[in-house]
């Protein structure tokens, strides 16, 4: 299937450690067709990645959006675009959001939105750049809108982190952030912010998109899942809402049974008693999250079952970069390249 062909994580795209799952001439082949298509012209590129991105434009994500609203599927939208230089790319950010915003009230989509920090200038100036981010989530706060920050690499895990504790003592609830389950210090970060937010903490958990130093991170693909795992378990126990962002069966799993054991469900009040109040464009304490183009029918399977699912929408001009990247560091996609050319029937996402 796609899902064990394909194995990556939530995220946007940058420094992927999706691990192949193929073996042998398997894994050999998906490099040969990965280094192959690096070599293609442009519009080839457009071609795979239309599966993975929804368009170069904000109407190509209402599009998409509106397109998989059939599959009963909820959305959070992500705007491209490489690490900044300047404060000026930090202000298109902040104005495309805000379009990408209006558009979803507009078209009244399910939808909220997912934000790199370091997009909006929190490394170039901090304290401009929290500001940037606080104009946008208050401006979703207006519109009862929930803004994920997305976790980037190891330098601004603790700014990112700081940035949503800032937001809740100032009043804005409708944040969260991410933790990823291969750092070590993921579990101290879900008891620290359930201290300090309690039962209004709000987690992305996915096994990390970053290749992190040893020192500070797992390496090894069972170490990685079974930490993951763990803080699934844990934030969950401790009444925090928790987006669960895997493509990977054993993970979806043990989360299934997690949520079992927790007496949590579609169709049924959240029964923890550590946990808030039901919030607009949530699930009952939980949802699954993947990207688009990823693992459509466990997606669909889960949807069917009731349980709230969120597909993760890129979209812009930067698309390319996007794609190439992707290739480049999951080389798994070269067998569903393969398979998209070879036999487009079964290549829905």
């Amino acid at each position: 299937s796609s899902c064990h062909a394909l194995k990556t994580v939530l995220g946007n795209g940058q420094k992927s450690s999706a691990e192949p799952i193929t073996k042998g001439g398997n894994h050999m082949l998906s490099k040969l067709i990965v280094a192959m298509t690096l070599r293609m012209p442009k519009w080839f590129v457009r071609w795979v990645s239309r599966r993975y991105v929804a368009g170069s434009t904000l109407e190509d994500a209402v599009r998409v959006m509106q397109r998989l609203e059939s599959e009963n599927a909820c959305f959070t939208v992500d705007v491209l675009g490489e690490e900044i230089s300047t404060m000026d790319e930090a202000n298109f950010f902040l104005e495309e959001y805000m379009r990408v915003m209006n558009a979803i009230v507009e078209n009244d989509i399910d939808a909220n939105l997912s934000i790199k920090p370091t997009a909006f200038g929190l490394l170039i100036d901090e304290k401009k750049g929290f500001e940037n981010i606080e104009s946008l989530v208050r401006e979703a706060a207006v519109h009862d809108m929930f803004v994920r920050l997305d976790m980037e690499d190891h330098r601004v895990t603790t700014d990112t982190i700081q940035a949503v504790l800032k937001l809740h003592k100032i009043g804005l609830t409708n944040v969260g952030t991410v933790l990823q389950g291969r750092l070590h210090r993921t579990l101290n970060d879900v008891e620290e912010v359930e201290i300090a937010l309690g039962a209004m903490a709000d987690y992305r958990i996915c096994k990390g998109i970053y290749l992190e130093p040893e020192d500070i991170s797992y390496t090894s693909r069972s170490d990685i899942r079974k930490a993951t795992n763990e803080a699934i378990k844990d934030a969950l126990a401790k009444g925090a809402y928790v987006g669960i962002a895997s493509h990977d069966q054993p993970v979806v799993d043990y989360s299934l049974k997690t949520l079992e054991e927790l007496e949590m469900g579609p169709g049924q009040p959240d029964p923890r008693p550590n946990a808030g109040v039901a919030r607009k464009g949530k699930g009952p304490g939980y949802e699954f999250q993947m990207l688009l183009g990823v693992c459509g029918p466990l997606r669909r399977k889960l949807a069917k079952k009731g349980h709230r699912t969120r597909v993760y929408i890129p979209y812009g001009e930067m698309w390319y970069e996007y794609s190439i990247r992707r290739l480049q560091e999951n080389p798994t996609i070269g067998l569903q390249v393969a398979k998209a050319f070879l036999m487009p029937w079964s290549n829905r996402p």
